[in-house]
């Protein structure tokens, strides 16, 4: 069953008309609305066209929170052949949170590393609704360290509100756990592809994000908090968050106009939740086409390719004032 999200409401109203005709042609009782049907069908289209084409960015804050929209598990079922997770960090446990492993991507032996949502209530609080442990970030260290020693690419699938805050987490070491895993990213001596495929919420996200190439879909958002936290610290006041929003610039529009990410991935009409098929399989032809254009270059040139791309990273903004 299909989930509307509150600004979807005229979307929602038509395409329930359309699904009640749709019900009664099936039962022989409506005659010769063919022609009627196909122009509430075109109407219906048209209306979620033009919403999604002037989303605000508080709108795709809810369309990247959307609980229907594809995880990572969804992702790697459809893309990657012969996966196989790895578990623990060696240190102290597992973190649900963040899952990881080997398998094959288009025949080519990969690493993938993500954050898991989950997608009932149950999975969800297993994963802990995406939010890792510092074991979580130790794990991925663990995983790209195996990588690098191997030469295989490793592709992030972002996809968290931020790290856990909890108590329990800060006195396992949550920020070095971060610090950690953001070096060992930018050190990789392999090709390095992430994905912010929902929302990429702070260290949490940049952690395994710190890559060659950072794409986003195109309703997803990347921010250094979430508008609900930055509303709190800046104005004490969590109902200002689509203000926060809208201040913060964390659409992919806008961050690949300041060169925080390098290629936008279109979604299809309506959202990746709408055909969660067809979105990841856009995800997969632009990661082919990225790691292919990586292939080449030296460890020393990718290690060099990341310095260049963080360090010039708002120095284009200062060199136009």
């Amino acid at each position: 069953m299909r989930s509307y999200l509150d600004f979807e409401k005229p979307v929602a109203e038509l395409e329930t008309k359309v699904d009640e005709l749709r019900a009664l042609a099936g039962n022989g009782e409506a005659v010769s609305i063919g022609e009627e049907l196909g122009k509430l069908q075109a109407k219906a289209a048209k209306a979620l066209a033009d919403l999604y084409a002037g989303l605000t960015p508080w709108q795709k804050i809810q369309v990247a929170r959307h609980p229907q929209r594809p995880h990572f598990s969804d992702y790697v079922r459809q893309l990657v052949d012969e996966f196989t997770p790895l578990a623990g960090d060696r240190l102290f446990g597992e973190d649900f949170a963040i899952v990881g492993g080997f398998g094959r991507f288009r025949g080519e032996p990969i690493c993938v590393i993500g954050q898991e949502k989950g997608s009932d209530t149950s999975s969800r609080l297993h994963h802990n609704f995406g939010m890792a442990r510092p074991e979580g970030y130790r794990k991925a260290v663990r995983l790209m360290e195996l990588a690098d020693r191997f030469g295989l690419p490793v592709v992030s699938l972002v996809d968290t509100a931020g790290a856990f805050p909890g108590i329990d987490a800060e006195e396992r070491g949550q920020a070095e756990a971060i610090a950690r895993s953001t070096d060992v990213s930018l050190l990789l001596g392999v090709p390095n592809v992430a994905v912010v495929v929902g929302e990429g919420g702070s260290g949490g996200a940049i952690a395994i994000a710190a890559a060659n190439k950072v794409l986003m879909l195109e309703h997803s958002v990347y921010t250094v908090a979430s508008p609900e936290a930055s509303a709190s610290i800046l104005w004490r006041d969590s109902a200002k968050a689509q203000e926060a929003a809208t201040s913060m610039k964390i659409t992919a529009q806008d961050l690949l106009k300041f060169g925080i990410i390098d290629l936008i991935v279109t979604e299809p009409p309506g959202g990746a939740h709408r055909d969660p098929q067809a979105a990841i399989g856009a995800v997969g032809e632009a990661l082919a086409k990225e790691l292919a254009g990586l292939a080449n270059l030296s460890r020393e040139q990718l290690r060099q390719f990341r310095a260049d791309k963080f360090l010039a990273m708002g120095r284009k903004l200062e060199e136009k004032r």
